[in-house]
């Protein structure tokens, strides 16, 4: 039984689609009065979740996969500058090579975690299944896209990399559409963290067909 000055009220809710068209699903979420720590935990959660383009109303996971691709560039930068450093210390290509990807490894783990957790709550503070505005998943997937690549990738690569997830993320060949229908941040997730996994294994096979 609630206490005084508690509220629960169910608000009928539907899966939003991202950029890939879907039928919508109801389903009910659940709001109640929130404390101030709960409310910071929501922002966060939120801002997390929608990377600062979320909230476009036009093709948000393409933005998504758009900043994932970005933050891949970034690194990519990154690694190219360490190498040399790595180099100056006497440190071998193929050991630098290795330690960069344990951590990427570690980074992509960590970000997936976080973002099921920011996804969850998001999805709680929107009322919505899966709600098109969180494309937190989407810059997983686009990382996870680019693994395989090398330093010496050329920009064909990189595009064919983000072309690649965006298409298996619409398309959602089998078993990417019913890991929709796990809980939560956990379904929302799980799809383009397997997206990601088959853009992957291409852009492989075209890397060395190239």
């Amino acid at each position: 039984m609630l206490k005084t000055g508690d509220y629960l009220r169910a608000l009928p809710t539907f899966k939003e689609s991202r950029d890939e068209p879907d039928r919508p699903r109801p389903t009910r979420a659940f709001v109640t009065r929130k404390t101030r720590r709960q409310a910071t935990g929501d922002r966060l959660a939120l801002a997390l979740a929608t990377c600062g383009v979320g909230l476009i109303p036009f093709a948000p996971g393409t933005w998504g996969s758009a900043v994932g691709a970005g933050l891949y560039l970034l690194w990519r930068a990154a690694r190219v500058k360490g190498l040399v450093l790595a180099s100056a210390h006497g440190l071998a290509a193929e050991q630098f090579g290795a330690l960069c990807t344990a951590l990427a490894l570690i980074i992509l783990t960590g970000l997936a975690l976080a973002g099921i957790w920011a996804a969850t709550r998001a999805e709680r503070r929107l009322g919505r299944k899966d709600p098109g505005a969180v494309v937190i998943d989407e810059v997983v997937g686009q990382l996870i896209t680019y693994l395989p690549l090398s330093l010496a990738a050329s920009g064909w690569m990189v595009a064919a990399g983000f072309l690649l997830f965006r298409a298996f993320d619409i398309w959602k060949p089998y078993p990417i559409r019913r890991l929709e229908a796990l809980e939560s941040g956990l379904g929302i997730m799980a799809d383009d963290v397997l997206a990601g996994a088959y853009a992957a294994t291409v852009l492989s096979l075209l890397a060395i067909a190239a």
